[in-house]
């Protein structure tokens, strides 16, 4: 932990003489293994266990894998104590709706829990094609093609594309996914500064000719800060430098829009200028899983050598039929896209009006507070869960330290009072934190 939590160097000094002392009690270790099986060298280890004392230290109990009691949308049960949840997915409220389940379990008893096998060995099932062609009719695509997982989606369609001779330019914030994809392909890898349309062409300018086929990939809504980029002028370069444009929905769909159909509603911009549409089922689809939308060679070469559809099991048939159903019930009642916008819109007023630091938020679903340290982030996620507010610190590795932040994902469920009673426990929490001294 190179910046120490966002402690003064006094504080860095008496933590780890804490944790020095702390090591010293412990019983000797037993024999050393040999280096190659010696698993407690493996690269990342010692920085996870340096957190956990850390927290442990600072006698911070750790926020995360908390088990939940039942469904986790605006509202939890953690403990058997009930919570206000900004730790969810869960955009529209439909995990958990009665309908949802139905779809699934009536799935469950037509087709099993499992497709058992991959669909090109071991047939389709037809919730798979209605899914897919539901999907398409969002983006007014050609065909679509849904995998197991959204995070294996961007890293088998990415590194099944593009090869040594390609380029892969992307937004510095992309997520994890697009990066590994990248690097399974071989692909040359460039980074553009965050949201930055112009510094995007200035690179595919400088380097597209070196290059077979270059790909520009960006989120329609990031996750970490709740923006979102100016779609249109990154379509014009794509196609001024004879480059696909790939854009990942994972956040945006059932979001982002009048109707929550996604980055292209939002902006007007035809969803046709976008070559390749990504997204995941597990957010307003309340499933699990992964999708691709375009043009119909492209889904058909995916569906016949993408490793991570070929060779991975099929979507389980409940997990299509709960995304299916979910999709229906978000095209049928636009309200719940128009009151998740007006919560997301409502706690970001509050939250700036109450001084704290929203960074680029568009407050549509995401609203970061970015304190400063993780320290600071992670006494404020301690202090919210005491008031009986659930919501998860990020910390430095994750963000740079001076970015530690609380990351609030709203809901179509949350009400005014739960937003405006949280944005008074986070004030409060904040002047506690200066009475005591505690670093900003």
């Amino acid at each position: 932990m190179t910046q120490g939590f966002g402690l003064s160097a006094s504080a860095r000094a008496a933590l780890l003489q804490r944790l020095s002392r702390r090591r010293g009690g412990e019983e000797a270790p037993g024999p050393a293994e040999s280096p190659g099986r010696d698993l407690t060298t493996l690269p990342g280890l010692r920085d996870i266990e340096m957190v956990r004392e850390a927290g442990e230290a600072l006698g911070l109990e750790s926020p995360f894998f908390r088990p939940h009691e039942g469904v986790a949308g605006a509202r939890t049960v953690i403990g058997g104590r009930p919570y206000v949840n900004f730790a969810s997915y869960n955009y529209l409220g439909l995990n958990g709706d009665p309908r949802i389940a139905a779809a699934a379990k009536a799935a469950i008893d037509r087709h099993g829990v499992s497709a058992s096998a991959s669909r090109l060995a071991s047939g389709e099932r037809p919730v798979h094609g209605e899914l897919e062609a539901a999907l398409a009719a969002n983006y007014e695509a050609e065909a679509c093609l849904a995998f197991v997982s959204g995070h294996a989606t961007n890293v088998t369609v990415i590194g099944q594309l593009l090869g040594p001779r390609d380029l892969v330019l992307h937004d510095q914030l992309i997520h994890n996914s697009v990066a590994e994809g990248a690097r399974l392909s071989g692909a040359r890898r460039i980074a553009f500064p965050h949201n930055d349309w112009r510094a995007a062409e200035r690179e595919l300018a400088a380097h597209r000719r070196r290059h077979g086929r270059a790909l520009l990939v960006l989120e329609g809504h990031y996750s970490m800060d709740g923006d979102a980029p100016e779609l249109a002028p990154f379509a014009e370069l794509a196609r001024r430098h004879d480059a696909l444009l790939m854009v990942d929905e994972a956040h945006a769909l059932g979001v982002l829009g009048a109707t929550g159909r996604g980055s292209f509603e939002q902006s007007g911009v035809a969803p046709a200028a976008v070559d390749i549409w990504m997204g995941t089922l597990s957010k307003t689809l309340s499933a699990c899983g992964g999708y691709i939308a375009g043009r119909r060679p492209l889904v058909d070469l995916l569906r016949h050598s993408a490793p991570g559809f070929v060779y991975s099991v099929g979507l389980a048939p409940p997990l299509a039929a709960a995304a299916l159903e979910s999709l229906a019930v978000m095209q049928a009642e636009p309200w719940r896209v128009e009151r998740l916008q007006a919560n997301a819109a409502l706690f970001l007023a509050l939250a700036r009006e109450a001084g704290f630091d929203t960074g680029g938020s568009v407050g549509l679903g995401i609203v970061p507070v970015i304190l400063g340290s993780s320290v600071a982030a992670a006494r404020m996620a301690a202090a919210l869960f005491e008031a009986g507010v659930n919501v998860q610190p990020i910390l430095f590795p994750v963000v740079p330290e001076r970015a530690a932040r609380l990351r609030f994902f709203l809901s179509a469920e949350h009400d005014a009072a739960e937003i405006r009673a949280t944005v008074a426990a986070m004030a409060a929490a904040r002047d506690g934190r200066r009475r005591r001294g505690w670093p900003e």
